[in-house]
């Protein structure tokens, strides 16, 4: 199954795509848009030519498992995408995944503008990576969870 994860931003929001067996999680691109309507419907385009079944939107819960403002943001932007692509949408905890994200830029050493411009894309990818493992380790949905 064809899986899309999304790391969504108020500026930039990154995307990565799985192979069909999901076996690989690779960076697609990064979508630069501030406007919110704007950034839906260009993350609907991505899904669809990437052919993706499923849509996986990082969920960035507080390290104390409350909700704040930007996840409340994820779940509407969840909610938006769900009914423009008609696809499953999933949220997925997305903790630590930018902070993840710099360590792996760290040991490439990319820095500066390269690094800004890959940075959201590395992140969606270990969100998507993490997302895979759930499904790979686990006969449950995440709405189950």
């Amino acid at each position: 199954m064809k899986i899309m994860a999304v790391d969504f931003g108020d500026s930039r929001t990154g995307i990565a795509c799985c192979d069909k067996l999901e076996m690989l999680a690779s960076p697609v691109c990064v979508i630069s848009e501030k406007d919110f309507d704007e950034c839906i419907k260009k993350t609907a385009a991505e899904a669809k030519k990437n052919n993706a079944d499923i849509i996986v939107v990082g969920y960035p819960k507080n390290m104390n498992n409350t909700l704040g403002e930007r996840a409340e943001k994820c779940v509407i932007f969840a909610e938006e995408l769900k009914k423009l692509t008609g696809k499953t949408v999933e949220l997925w905890d997305e903790r630590s995944t930018t902070v993840s994200a710099h360590n792996y830029l760290n040991i490439t050493n990319t820095r500066g503008k390269k690094r800004k411009a890959v940075v959201d894309a590395v992140a969606a990818t270990i969100i998507l990576e993490s997302y895979m493992g759930f499904r790979k380790n686990s006969n449950k949905s995440v709405s189950e969870i």
